[in-house]
């Protein structure tokens, strides 16, 4: 027995070598193979290490919703035959609702917001808008708020209760004569827009508001030459589009409107950008620069990504936070600083002589 057991002892030890050495080269083999088809498959303790480096990548590499625009209205009182954010909805989202989702974007990064429409003066008489315009400056200390508006709905008033938080106004003037702003649609019964604009362009001026210009060029006005009129109104920026058209907005079977009479090609939109080389002011946006390089907010706070031509939605950030939502905006950061996203936008900064 003794004699049998010693001999035994070698073999037991032999086969057991065997099967550890199988084991080790069975492990490297698959451990190499995994390696080879990029899957390699580390232990419970490095799966959790890695998912906490890659989330703190993605949290570092994540878009900063740095400047927003949010369209919180769909209504206008204008009619522009070129319009791409049209009224397909009269949806606005309750005051506290709007000032909860302004907080997220602030808690994400927002330094700048522009408040859009539509038009936005339109609901509640201005008042909705300029509680949104304090609330952005005053508890949420913003560097920078603005506002898009043809200009028609603005009072005196307006400015005197909410233009001291109020760093940008710009109002969308298309053509210096009015004929021509019938043609395209930007008036409302009798009244005069050009009026309208300088008496809006003193307002601004009295109670310390920058003043821009948004000008959307097209078939009606390619042809004018308005730097005299700029030139004299002078605008801190004058922001000159080429006319952009939007499946399901301005062009296409669901649109309500038609917009293929407006468009320009972009030689006819270089010429008109070289016919007003000489405003210094002049900031152009071709279809190319301005197509995916905006973050807009709809009146349920909802990203669009237009990067199909179409306004494509993402999930609202009051439901699913700005971070996640975001990911669905088509945001092109590269060509958001390329047309010059980025300026002088705090009316505190700008050295306004008012």
């Amino acid at each position: 027995m003794k004699t049998s057991s010693l001999i035994a002892s070698p073999m037991l030890l032999l086969q057991l070598c065997i099967s550890n050495l199988r084991h080790i080269f069975t492990s490297v083999f698959s451990t190499v193979f995994n390696w080879t088809l990029g899957v390699c498959i580390p232990s419970t303790s490095s799966v959790s290490q890695l998912d906490k480096e890659e989330d703190q990548s993605k949290d570092k590499n994540a878009t900063a919703p740095t400047s927003v625009n949010y369209h919180f209205t769909r209504q206008c009182n204008y009619k522009c035959g070129f319009c791409f954010h049209t009224a397909k909805t009269s949806f606005v989202l309750p005051l506290d609702e709007a000032k909860r989702g302004l907080k997220l974007l602030k808690e994400s990064g927002m330094e700048k917001i522009n408040f859009s429409g539509g038009e936005p003066f339109l609901h509640n008489k201005g008042d909705f808008l300029g509680e949104l315009v304090q609330y952005c400056k005053q508890d949420l200390q913003l560097p920078s708020v603005s506002i898009v508006s043809n200009g028609s709905m603005i009072k005196e008033k307006w400015f005197q209760k909410y233009g001291e938080d109020l760093d940008i106004l710009a109002v969308s003037c298309d053509s210096f004569d009015e004929a021509t702003n019938q043609l395209i649609g930007r008036t409302q019964g009798r009244k005069s827009h050009i009026d309208n604009l300088h008496k809006i362009r003193n307002w601004c001026q009295q109670y310390k508001v920058a003043f821009k210009i948004n000008s959307v060029i097209n078939t009606f006005n390619i042809d004018e030459d308005m730097t005299e009129n700029i030139l004299q109104l002078n605008p801190v920026r004058w922001k000159v589009f080429q006319c952009l058209l939007i499946d399901g907005e301005n062009a296409g079977d669901e649109a309500l409107r038609e917009a293929e009479r407006f468009v320009i090609s972009e030689e006819m939109f270089q010429e008109f950008l070289d016919r007003h080389s000489s405003v210094p002011c002049l900031v152009p946006e071709s279809n190319e620069k301005m197509r995916n390089s905006y973050l807009i907010l709809d009146e349920y706070m909802r990203f669009l990504d237009c990067r199909e031509g179409r306004k494509d939605p993402s999930k609202s950030i009051l439901d699913v936070g700005v971070k996640e939502a975001i990911c669905f905006s088509g945001f092109d950061e590269k060509m958001f600083k390329e047309r010059g996203g980025k300026y002088v936008w705090s009316k505190a900064d700008m050295k306004l002589e008012w």
